[in-house]
C-alpha cells in the first residue's frame, strides 16, 4: 500500500460515516424548527463541540500553524485572542441568548436583531443583516474550499478544480439532507478529530525537533527578521497596531451566526450550559496551543515550505503511517466541513427564513432552503475556482465584518433588553462598512482599526440606542 492510497482509504472512510450520519439525521427533520436549530434539543457536548469546530476552520489547522511558520513567536498572540473570544461566547453570550431564544421563539440572529416586527425600521434591519450574511458566509466559505484544496493538492497532486469539487460536493450533500442535525452531530465528530490532531502531530513534531529547548535554538536560528519578537520588529506604532489586530480577532466570536445558533439550540437547564462551556473552552486550549506548537516546529523541520498553510499536511505526511495520516489529513477537511456546513446553513436560513421566501407550509420551508443552499454552495465554489488562495485574510475579513456587523447589537439586545431599530440599523452598517472600508486600504488591513475599532463604535452606538428606551 502506498503513502497516497492509505490516506485515500481512510478518507472514503470517513467521508462514509458524514453521509450516514446525513441520512440518519434525516429522519429528524420535520419542519422549520429542526432543520435549522435541531428542536433546540442539543446536549452540552454536541453543542459544545460543534460550536466550537464551526467556528474553528481551515484557518485554524492550516492558517494558524502557517502564521506560526511565517511569523514566528509574535504568533502568541493568536491564544489568547482566540481562547478570549470563546470565554466571551460562553461565559457572556451563551446564557443570556439561549433565555431570548427560547422565550422569543426566535429560528436565527437576524430574528434577534430585527427586533419586532412593527418597528419602523424591521425590514431594513432583515435584509441589511441577510446580505451581510451571504456576502460574508459566501467568502468565508470560498476560502474553507480553497483549503480543501490545498489540503488534497499537497497529499494526492489533485487538481485544484477536482479538490474543490470532491470537498464542497461531500458538504452540500450531507447538509442538504439533515440540516442542523446532521451538521451539528458531525461538526462534533470532526471537532473531536480536529483535537485529537492537535495532539498527535504537534508532539510528533516537537519530538522530532529534540524536545523545546532546540525548537526555541532552532527558532533563534531561523534567517527572518523578527521571527523571536512578539511584535516582528515593526516598531512602536506598528508593532501596537499588529498585536491589536491579533487580540481584535477575539471580539468578533459573538457575531459569527453560524457559531451562537449553537446556543439557540442548546437544551435548558444550567447543567448543560456548565458542561458545554468547560467542553468548548478545553478545546480552544488544546488546538490552539497546538496549532502554534506545530507552525514552529514545521519551521524547523521543513524550513522551505512556499506555503506555510500547508505545514500541518507536510507534517501528518512526512511523520506518519499512512492511515494515521488520513486521519489527521482527515481533521483539516474536518475543519473545512464543520464550518462550510454551518455557514452555509445560516446563509439558507437568512434567504428562506428571514427573508420569508421559503413559503407558508413547512415542506415548502424545507425544500426551498435546501435549494438556496444548493445555489449557495455553486456560487462558493465559483469563489473558490477564481479568487485569492489566501486562507488566512479571507477569514478574517469575513470574520471580523460578521463581528463587527452583529456582534455589539446582539451583546446589548440580550444583556440589557431590546435596542430601537434606528439605532440598531445604523450600528448594524457602522460595524460592517468600518471593517470592509479598513481592509481596503492596505496600511490599515489586519490591524486594531479594522479588527476592534469598528466594533467598539457599533458597541457604543447600539449602548446609547439601549439607553435612549430607558
Amino acid at each position: 500500500m502506498t503513502h497516497s492510497q492509505g490516506v485515500l482509504i481512510t478518507l472514503i472512510c470517513y467521508k462514509l460515516v458524514l453521509v450516514l450520519i446525513g441520512v440518519l439525521a434525516q429522519r429528524k427533520t420535520r419542519d422549520g424548527v429542526d432543520f435549522f436549530l435541531g428542536g433546540r434539543r442539543l446536549g452540552p457536548w454536541v453543542a459544545a463541540i460543534s460550536s466550537a469546530a464551526s467556528s474553528s476552520s481551515a484557518w485554524t489547522l492550516l492558517g494558524v500553524s502557517g502564521a506560526a511558520y511565517a511569523w514566528g513567536l509574535s504568533a502568541v498572540w493568536l491564544f489568547p485572542s482566540c481562547v478570549g473570544g470563546f470565554s466571551l461566547n460562553w461565559f457572556i453570550l451563551a446564557p443570556a441568548l439561549r433565555k431570548v431564544s427560547f422565550e422569543s421563539g426566535a429560528l436565527t440572529v437576524t430574528e434577534i436583531l430585527a427586533g419586532p416586527r412593527q418597528s419602523r425600521y424591521h425590514r431594513a434591519i432583515v435584509i441589511v443583516c441577510s446580505v451581510i450574511v451571504l456576502v460574508s458566509l459566501g467568502t468565508y466559505v470560498s476560502s474553507q474550499f480553497q483549503g480543501a484544496a490545498k489540503t488534497f493538492s499537497e497529499t494526492f497532486g489533485l487538481s485544484i478544480v477536482t479538490s474543490i469539487l470532491l470537498g464542497s460536493g461531500i458538504v452540500v450533500f450531507y447538509t442538504l439532507l439533515g440540516g442542523f442535525w446532521a451538521v451539528s452531530i458531525t461538526d462534533m465528530l470532526q471537532g473531536v478529530v480536529m483535537a485529537l490532531a492537535s495532539v498527535l502531530l504537534p508532539v510528533a513534531a516537537v519530538i522530532s525537533v529534540g524536545g523545546l529547548t532546540p525548537l526555541y535554538e532552532g527558532m533563534a536560528g531561523v534567517d527572518v527578521p523578527g521571527y523571536l519578537s512578539l511584535s516582528r520588529n515593526l516598531g512602536p506604532v506598528a508593532g501596537l497596531g499588529f498585536v491589536l489586530g491579533l487580540l481584535g480577532i477575539g471580539l468578533g466570536y459573538p457575531g459569527q451566526p453560524h457559531v451562537v445558533n449553537r446556543f439557540m439550540a442548546l437544551r435548558q437547564g444550567d447543567s448543560a450550559l456548565r458542561r458545554g462551556r468547560q467542553v468548548a473552552i478545553g478545546w480552544a486550549l488544546i488546538v490552539f496551543s497546538g496549532m502554534l506548537l506545530l507552525g514552529w516546529s514545521s519551521r524547523i523541520l521543513y524550513p522551505g515550505l512556499d506555503d506555510p498553510e500547508v505545514a500541518f499536511v507536510v507534517v501528518a505526511n512526512q511523520l506518519f503511517h499512512p492511515l494515521i495520516a488520513g486521519v489527521l489529513v482527515a481533521s483539516v477537511l474536518s475543519a473545512i466541513m464543520s464550518t462550510a456546513d454551518s455557514q452555509l446553513l445560516v446563509a439558507g436560513s437568512a434567504v428562506t427564513h428571514d427573508l420569508k421566501l421559503g413559503g407558508h407550509s413547512q415542506e415548502a420551508l424545507l425544500f426551498r432552503s435546501r435549494i438556496v443552499i444548493l445555489l449557495l454552495s455553486l456560487g462558493a465554489v465559483l469563489g473558490a475556482l477564481f479568487g485569492s488562495q489566501e486562507i488566512f485574510s479571507q477569514v478574517l475579513f469575513a470574520f471580523s465584518a460578521m463581528g463587527s456587523a452583529f456582534g455589539p447589537l446582539l451583546l446589548v439586545t440580550v444583556l440589557r433588553g431590546p435596542v430601537p431599530s434606528g439605532p440598531s440599523l445604523v450600528a448594524i452598517l457602522t460595524g460592517f462598512s468600518l471593517s470592509v472600508v479598513f481592509y481596503i486600504i492596505p496600511d490599515t488591513r489586519g490591524t486594531g482599526l479594522e479588527r476592534a475599532l469598528p466594533f467598539v463604535l457599533a458597541l457604543a452606538i447600539a449602548w446609547q440606542g439601549g439607553k435612549s428606551t430607558r
